[in-house]
């Protein structure tokens, strides 16, 4: 996107105490899908609001939990309620219905029937309890293709967005867990397990109505299709990149998933996988988008 003077005033966020902070509009989109107060126990004393402005700072800003300032309500506060929220499945189901409110102001279907799906391998730091190195060992050297093994160790984060780009599945895995083993690799990738059937089985919760999936050609071959048999019924659309095209191409319906990853880049927090279980991670990816989906919305 280039920027000009229409672009810099629509995304200029001077008028907050801090760019991460949620506007009137975007607290009106996502304040109704949170929590209300509880009937038993004491009085909820703490606004939700400062505490969603300190999830988002943490992401935007990818500090510690030690390094939140001091005008957001206190670190043990904040910590309990995103561990409430991560445990509970409440992001999943914020982002789930931010996505469908977004679909249906664009004129289309609140449940998306055709999607987009790859994998972004990232570094974890010391921290991190599960992790793996993403690159064929020497004996798969001689079959590996271009697209497998990125020489990372850290973990994958494996999405399926719709043809918007909205993220709709998501799971987080080490990065030795390749998309899908060629056939010729079978025989040495014995320990490998396939990360896509994974995100699959997710659709059936997040998008029942969803059964056209565009794909690279990692997903390609049969070992995929004969995985999803026992999950559910899609076509996939493998969208190969010309042999004869010579520098950067823009790849039909493959562009969207890897504008959402961008998307997903802005908030620092991403840069490295820094938390320690993977479920941490993937609550961190949710508020990065429900941080897009609230803005977008604020935006219509």
């Amino acid at each position: 996107m280039a920027w000009t003077e229409i672009t810099r005033q629509r995304y200029e966020r001077t008028a907050q105490r801090y760019s991460s902070d949620l506007t009137d509009e975007e607290w009106a989109a996502v304040s109704p899908l949170l929590p209300g107060r509880n009937l038993l126990g004491r009085p909820r004393k703490v606004d939700l609001r400062s505490v969603w402005n300190a999830l988002q700072y943490i992401a935007a800003a990818g500090c510690a939990w030690s390094l939140l300032p001091k005008d957001f309500p206190p670190v043990s506060t904040v910590r309990y309620y995103f561990y409430g929220w991560r445990d509970s499945g409440l992001l999943a189901e914020v982002n789930r219905k931010l996505v469908a409110t977004a679909r249906e102001r664009e004129g289309r279907d609140r449940r998306p029937t055709a999607g987009v799906i790859d994998s972004q391998s990232v570094k974890t730091t010391e921290n991190t309890s599960l992790s793996g190195y993403d690159a064929p060992s020497q004996r798969m050297h001689a079959f590996a293709c271009r697209s497998m093994g990125k020489r990372i160790k850290g973990r994958k984060r494996h999405i399926m967005t719709d043809t918007c780009g909205h993220l709709i599945a998501l799971r987080v895995h080490g990065a030795n867990i390749q998309d899908r083993p060629s056939q010729r690799m079978l025989a040495f990738a014995c320990r490998a397990v396939d990360g896509a059937p994974v995100v699959f089985g997710q659709l059936a919760r997040e998008a029942p109505k969803l059964r056209h999936v565009f794909a690279d050609g990692g997903y390609a071959g049969p070992k995929l299709r004969d995985a999803l048999i026992g999950i559910g019924r899609w076509t996939i659309q493998i969208v190969k990149r010309s042999d004869t095209a010579a520098g950067f191409e823009v790849l039909p319906r493959r562009w969207v998933v890897e504008r959402t990853f961008a998307w997903l880049g802005k908030c620092r927090r991403l840069a490295k996988d820094w938390e320690k279980t993977i479920e941490s991670a993937e609550a961190w990816i949710f508020i990065a988008h429900i941080r897009r989906m609230t803005r977008l919305l604020a935006r219509h």
